[in-house]
C-alpha cells in the first residue's frame, strides 16, 4: 500500500455525491477512490482531498 494515501473525512465522504449522476459514493480504500457505480466513474482522492472532477475520474471497466 501506498505511504501517501491519506484519510478522508468521513462525514466529508457522506456529503460528496457523484458530479455526474448526483448518485451516491462508495469509498475504495485499497485504490484510495470514490466509486459511482451508476457513472461507471472512480474519482481520485489526492493528499486527503476528493478530486471531484470527470475529467479527473478513472473509467470503470464492465
Amino acid at each position: 500500500m501506498d505511504e501517501k494515501i491519506s484519510k478522508v473525512d468521513p462525514k466529508l465522504l457522506e456529503l460528496l455525491t457523484c458530479p455526474l449522476t448526483n448518485g451516491t459514493l462508495t469509498y475504495d480504500r485499497e485504490r484510495n477512490e470514490l466509486v459511482s457505480d451508476r457513472a461507471k466513474l472512480a474519482y481520485p482522492i489526492r493528499d486527503g482531498i476528493p478530486i471531484m472532477l470527470v475529467s479527473e475520474a478513472r473509467k470503470l471497466d464492465e
